[in-house]
């Protein structure tokens, strides 16, 4: 019974470590029209334990398939791969990476586009791999995103969490990378500490948002800055959070003679009290929750989801090579 808990902690570990060493790929996006040139950079291969640096294509409707491998030492290329369009793409090193270029571009070329080389694990090597880049070839024009940022909808008095919403919208190509930083009392700005802030990427048919879950009990003042990143550069929008410092209430004091006795009816309400009832939900809000319950069904999915393809990649690592992940000759 101790055997699976232990091994899904052995593959945790395992793919913490392979998380922390992927490899890297700056682009999130290229957009080319027909018969034009596109490349795709991979840096820091120098962490690679192994000669190989492979490239990988990923259609929408497909698995992963290897395109070729480059070897970091001497520059050469293995494309015995069978890959239909294996003619069509060329490699070579560059400064602590490597390049994949196609010359002209196809339809069919619309994919994304991975690096990735072997690196030797305390039991097993293991694949690390860039965060892919994904081409587009179409003749429409790239469009910059409209970038907001705003506290989304919370439940009054909420204690420990608060939540900011940042909003890409109206781009093309349709995909940004989100990322945040904060100012304190004008000072300058700093990381968000990871440990403490939590992302997680909604994606509508128009836009694409990003929940950042913040400290409601802060001490100071902050000015929250949301940055997305685009293939037209990057935009940012920026949110003042009013956190002052906690007050603790005064203690209490015994009075000093018995009340009075109590009114018999409670003193009539003033013009400024709120109303008995609560206002409607706005339309807005009502979006805002949703996309909040939406971030937690989606952040479970994909855990299980990755957890499964773990422990099916170490099955099938323990079973013999595969066509995906075995040592090149």
């Amino acid at each position: 019974m101790l055997f699976l808990p232990a091994a899904a902690l052995c593959c945790l570990c395992s793919a913490l470590v392979a998380m922390a060493a992927d490899l890297i790929q700056e682009d999130l996006t290229l957009t080319r029209g027909v018969d034009e040139t596109v490349s795709f950079s991979c840096q820091r291969t120098d962490q690679c334990d192994q000669d190989y640096v492979f490239w990988y294509q990923k259609k929408d409707t497909d698995t992963f398939t290897r395109i070729l491998y480059i070897q970091r030492s001497d520059g050469y290329v293995y494309s015995g791969y069978n890959h239909p369009q294996k003619d069509d793409f060329s490699v070579m090193n560059k400064q602590n990476g490597c390049e994949l270029k196609i010359q002209k571009v196809k339809p069919s070329h619309s994919a994304i586009y991975y690096c990735a080389c072997w690196k030797d694990g305390y039991a097993y090597s293991y694949l690390i791999f860039g965060s892919g880049i994904k081409l587009y070839v179409t003749d429409e024009e790239v469009v910059k995103p409209v970038v907001s940022v705003y506290p989304a909808a919370s439940r009054e008095n909420q204690e420990e969490k608060r939540f900011l919403l940042c909003v890409a919208a109206d781009m093309f190509p349709p995909l940004v990378q989100f990322s945040w930083k904060r100012r304190k009392e004008n000072g300058p700005l700093e990381e968000l500490p990871p440990a403490k802030e939590e992302q997680q990427e909604l994606k509508e048919s128009e836009c694409i948002a990003a929940i950042r879950v913040t400290d409601q009990n802060a001490l100071y003042t902050y000015e929250h800055v949301c940055y997305v990143q685009h293939e037209t550069g990057r935009e940012e929008a920026q949110l003042q959070q009013e956190v002052s410092a906690k007050t603790s209430p005064p203690p209490s004091r015994p009075p000093s003679r018995p009340p009075s006795r109590p009114p018999s009816r409670p003193p009539s309400c003033p013009p400024s009290c709120p109303p008995s009832r609560p206002p409607s939900v706005s339309f807005q809000s009502q979006c805002r929750v949703k996309l909040l319950s939406l971030m937690y069904t989606v952040l479970i999915v994909k855990s299980l989801v990755y957890c499964c393809g773990l422990s099916l990649l170490r099955i099938r690592r323990n079973k013999g090579p595969s066509t995906c992940c075995t040592h090149a000759d």
